[in-house]
């Protein structure tokens, strides 16, 4: 009699195990009539320019209740994302903040063409502390006497400060401001810079000041004196869930993900 208990809750302990284990392998989403769907999960990396943070945290919470993925987001400036791609990341789907560094990809066959589509877009606005704001409070105002330091993404890899760099050189500032700089790794980096009062002003994307309630937008750069900003996305040559990737992209050129990309001051291209 013991033996048969013994044996049944061996039995029993394997069933529920293997119950765990298959339910850590599906997703609880349901399918285009409202039912639970046994697809197994997938996980997406998504490296992606670190001002769609607040957007992608959203866009993820909602994704994920009719698809059956997770998302792993790799944020950072698009140069430096870029070259983790070139160097071999494993990554499924790239979203830059500007095209070039997209072109570069794909001169270089790191991502699918076929793929490759403009999701949204961008404004570059000049910022202060909301607290001690800067007497300066337009772009054409600015000289190398009336702001001692002005944040800025570094031009050689974050896409806002080549637009920043390409702003000032048209309106002849460019030179006459290299004192004042202080270089930052990324976009989010300039937010922080202004906000902590560490530097007077700076300049970032329209939405990554929707974000803060430390800073204020004094002015906005006119799109005439830079590129136009324009955030690419597309599958990488590499990826292993390239179905599942372009699914995602598709979601964001929906009405549903343009209008998420809006609400966190995104534009569309």
């Amino acid at each position: 009699m013991l033996l048969k208990k013994t044996y049944l809750f061996l039995l029993i302990s394997i069933l529920l195990l293997f119950g765990v284990s298959c339910s850590n392998q599906e997703t609880g989403a349901k399918d285009h009539k409202g039912k639970q769907t046994t697809e197994k999960s997938v996980e997406l990396t998504v490296s992606a320019a670190i001002s769609l943070t607040d957007a992608l945290k959203e866009i993820e919470k909602e994704y994920t209740k009719d698809h059956p993925v997770t998302f792993k987001f790799n944020l950072g400036s698009s140069g430096t994302l870029a070259q983790q791609i070139q160097q071999g990341a494993p990554v499924d789907v790239f979203i830059s903040a500007n095209e070039d560094w997209m072109d570069e990809l794909e001169k270089g066959e790191e991502i699918d063409a076929a793929t490759r589509q403009d999701v949204t877009g961008n404004s570059i606005v000049f910022i202060t502390q909301k607290k001690q704001p800067a007497a300066v409070k337009k772009i054409a105002q600015l000289n190398g006497n009336n702001v001692k330091q002005i944040a800025i993404g570094n031009p050689e890899s974050v896409p806002a400060g080549k637009y920043t760099k390409e702003t000032l050189t048209n309106l002849n500032k460019w030179d006459d401001l290299q004192d004042s700089f202080i270089m930052a790794k990324d976009v989010r980096q300039v937010l922080t810079y202004v906000e902590s009062g560490n530097a007077d002003v700076g300049f970032v994307y329209g939405s990554d000041a929707k974000t803060s309630d430390k800073v204020t937008v004094t002015d906005t750069a006119d799109q005439d004196l830079h590129a136009p900003i324009i955030y690419p996305a597309a599958v990488t040559k590499d990826s292993k869930h390239a179905k599942e990737a372009k699914d995602f992209i598709k979601y964001l050129e929906s009405e549903e993900g343009q209008e998420k990309l809006e609400k966190y001051g995104f534009q569309k291209p």
